[in-house]
């Protein structure tokens, strides 16, 4: 086998649809199931802990038929906000973004104190992202706790 040949990691191409790189190693499970809360028929290519170009490992999502958009991306970022969006058309790259944090999640978590008013009555949930120090916490709009992005993460809360 040629140095060549040994080099190509070989993952099937898609035709159409959205392509997260960049994912930190061992979060790409965590972005799997919220992918399959929002829609278990998915079909989903994955790699996990593959060689990054610029050294490390990272997880990598292939989503058939799925155009990601912006605020679809946002609702990944507290797992993984320096990934890549790459979204695919006739097997091209036609428009890459990344991630990125948000400025509020609205709808998306749910709000771990259980005495929040969300949890009894029909709002939406509402977080406001406070970054300090690379620390990310979320803010909930009505108790207005603030929370550590990791609780969130590893509730894989919805």
């Amino acid at each position: 086998m040629s140095a060549m040949n040994r080099d190509k990691m070989l993952v099937e191409a898609i035709q159409s649809g959205t392509v997260i790189d960049h994912i930190p190693a061992g979060k790409g499970l965590t972005i799997i199931g919220r992918l399959q809360l929002k829609n278990a028929e998915v079909r989903l290519t994955v790699g996990l802990n593959l060689p990054s170009h610029g050294g490390g490992l990272k997880d990598l999502i292939k989503i058939d038929e799925w155009r990601f958009t912006e605020s679809d991306a946002a609702e990944m970022a507290l797992f993984a906000p320096r990934a890549t969006v790459n979204i695919i058309e006739d097997y091209r790259v036609v428009r890459k973004f990344p991630i990125g944090l948000p400025e509020r999640f609205v709808g998306v978590f749910a709000c771990p104190n259980t005495n929040c008013i969300t949890h009894n009555e029909p709002v939406d949930s509402r977080f406001r992202v406070l970054v300090a120090d690379d620390a990310v916490k979320l803010k909930c709009h009505y108790c207005e706790r603030a929370f550590a992005d990791s609780l969130f993460i590893e509730q894989g809360s919805l």
